[in-house]
């Protein structure tokens, strides 16, 4: 069984396709004409070991608000149709991620139950000309649409770029354990409901 979604979301404000491979090995191409954002994405794909190609266009003349989102929603989506039933997958993933100054911990459960708590405290409002609230608007909109009980949790740091960067990977190696398979239990659904 391939792992693979493709989703295309048009909008007034945002035209987004994110094609996703969960068994993939984090080979990445993504072109949102947010430079920060992309960076952020390609250590989602990088670390998480999900190949990931992006293209989103969006009204980027007003801010960069409505791309991030819809890529988060789009991105989202897409998760939820690669994992189809979830059969066999670990569920869970946790993963504490240093970097130079920052240590940001992130505990996961694609539950299909989302809520998010992002306690990240970013100091600056921006990193270069990115909106450093927009990390959390990205994260909700992912939780969202992906069905994920998300916790990211800023231990230390000062510098937003570290953290927030931070924040990103260690999802990704959360989200990388959580989507793989369970080789004890590789045909049964996580869950004593029988569903998730």
């Amino acid at each position: 069984m391939t792992r693979t979604a493709t989703i295309t979301r048009k909008t007034a404000e945002t035209d987004i396709t994110v094609t996703i491979n969960l068994d993939g090995s984090g080979v990445y191409d993504n072109i949102t004409g947010v430079g920060f954002f992309d960076h952020m994405l390609d250590q989602l794909s990088r670390h998480a070991l999900i190949d990931m190609h992006i293209r989103a266009t969006g009204d980027l003349h007003i801010d960069d608000h409505h791309t991030v989102e819809d890529v988060g929603i789009a991105l989202g989506q897409a998760l939820t149709q690669a994992l189809g039933d979830k059969r066999g997958i670990r569920r869970y993933g946790a993963c504490h991620l240093a970097m130079d100054d920052a240590q940001v911990r992130t505990a996961l459960d694609l539950s299909g139950r989302p809520y998010l708590i992002c306690n990240l405290d970013l100091p600056f409002g921006k990193i270069g000309t990115f909106d450093t609230e927009l990390v959390r608007e990205f994260f909700q909109a992912l939780s969202t649409h992906g069905g994920i009980t998300l916790h990211i949790d800023r231990l230390h740091g000062f510098n937003a770029h570290h953290i927030a960067e931070a924040a990103f990977k260690s999802v990704a190696r959360a989200l990388r354990e959580a989507v793989e398979t369970d080789p004890r239990k590789a045909d049964a659904i996580p869950s004593t409901k029988g569903s998730l």
